[in-house]
């Protein structure tokens, strides 16, 4: 765990930066702004897509400072301010079809996301909490396999979490080595680019700002947050979050993101200037 100054604070969005109304409250936003104000450069790290963060990064006035967002769960690295594309890496089309056909074979949808539509081959309850999660407007395609031939930066799959688990280990058996594969919620299988993840992006952001991971800390709550956690000098896990996560890191907040945990940890060891030591 680092002892230096912390330069760059990376944090998760859902269950992490938001309460479970999808706010921030006035108080993290205070805390942010004034964080900024001393220098911090903030990151937000989302598995969500450019257009399903927009909003935050406009409360947090990202749009109106250079800057870079990790979305995707580390996919692509957005310019904040111009929301250029700088950074992303896409699903190689083989495998996506392999995967489409795996969990269409064993009676689940998948999503594609772009710009801010959700393409989904079929609905059920999860597809429709993730586009109430998202405010994406959801399209029911006709033609999947044509969206995934055009390419994606990851594939969604929404279940009952009971039954996510074992397509998880066929998925894993059949295309293992060529992806990663994860749970962001218990109900959110995620397809990913083989070694895209919210570490390496970050590794890529903190390289583009000349800053060095032990002047880096980073905060989620979940299993997708775990290389970034790892990564980081100083590694933050919810109260909220999974408790595998929280083995792994250097800190927990000692208050839930409904209780603006993440503003407790700036404040003690941001502004404040405490060590996580």
């Amino acid at each position: 765990m680092t002892m230096e100054p912390i330069r760059m604070l990376v944090v998760d969005l859902d269950d992490t930066l938001l309460r479970s109304d999808l706010s921030i409250s006035y108080r993290t936003r205070n805390v942010l702004k004034k964080a900024a104000a001393q220098g911090l450069v903030v990151v937000p790290a989302s598995a969500r897509n450019p257009a399903a963060i927009d909003q935050f990064s406009r409360v947090l006035g990202m749009n109106k400072r250079p800057g870079y967002i990790i979305c995707g769960n580390g996919t692509i690295i957005l310019e904040s301010n111009t929301r250029k594309i700088v950074w992303e890496t896409r699903l190689d089309t083989e495998t996506a079809l392999a995967v489409y056909d795996l969990a269409t074979a064993e009676g689940f949808p998948i999503q594609i996301y772009e710009d801010d539509i959700m393409y989904v081959s079929k609905t059920n309850e999860f597809t429709r909490y993730d586009q109430k999660l998202t405010g994406l407007k959801q399209v029911v395609a006709d033609d999947f396999h044509a969206i995934v031939r055009k390419g994606c930066n990851k594939l969604l799959i929404p279940g009952d979490p009971m039954l996510l688990q074992p397509l998880e280990s066929l998925i894993r058996t059949y295309l293992g080595n060529n992806i990663n594969l994860f749970t962001s919620k218990p109900y959110f299988l995620e397809v990913l680019p083989k070694g895209a993840n919210k570490g390496s992006a970050l590794a890529r952001v903190a390289q583009m700002l000349g800053i060095e991971p032990g002047a880096v800390m980073a905060i989620g709550d979940s299993m997708n947050d775990e290389e970034m956690i790892r990564w980081a000098g100083t590694g933050v896990a919810m109260l909220n979050g999974d408790e595998r996560l929280k083995e792994i890191a250097d800190l927990v907040t000692e208050k839930s993101n409904e209780e603006d945990g993440v503003a407790g940890i700036i404040e003690r060891y941001i502004l404040g200037k405490g060590s996580p030591s």
